[in-house]
């Protein structure tokens, strides 16, 4: 086993509805450990690095103006495999399809917006944590 470190986002949608603290306690429940947190409104040079790889794609400027639409709660969480571990606490993107049980299945829904407006935001990989960390939280 290998202890990871993981971004986690509460982007704006489930910021505004309340639910950073639900969030939050999920993945302590699951027993991950809080590194970080920071609530901000990110600016579009951070988003613009954070979501880097999907400039050009048609969802790009709605994902852009959607998480700058308000603030975020910003979290590094640590734990045994937490990276693939909260991307199942998760859920599937498209809360629609996202089971019953997971933050997505549980809090989120179809608000005819597609799926950017989907609660949270994990790293996909270890690469993707590291670069994501570093942009989010520089002091780490």
């Amino acid at each position: 086993m290998t202890t990871e470190r993981s971004l986690v986002l509460v982007k704006p949608d489930g910021f505004r509805r309340g639910l950073t603290g639900e969030v939050l306690r999920r993945i302590e429940t699951k027993g991950y450990r809080l590194v970080a947190l920071n609530i901000l409104t990110p600016g579009t040079d951070l988003l613009a690095a954070h979501y880097a790889e999907h400039e050009g794609k048609p969802f790009y400027g709605k994902l852009m103006a959607f998480m700058s639409s308000g603030p975020v709660a910003a979290a590094v969480i640590e734990g045994e495999q937490c990276i693939a571990g909260f991307r199942s606490l998760a859920g599937p993107t498209d809360p629609t399809q996202a089971p019953p049980g997971s933050i997505r299945g549980d809090l989120g829904r179809d608000w005819g917006q597609g799926s950017v407006e989907n609660i949270v935001h994990g790293s996909d990989s270890a690469t993707s944590a590291g670069r994501e960390i570093g942009l989010w939280f520089p002091r780490l």
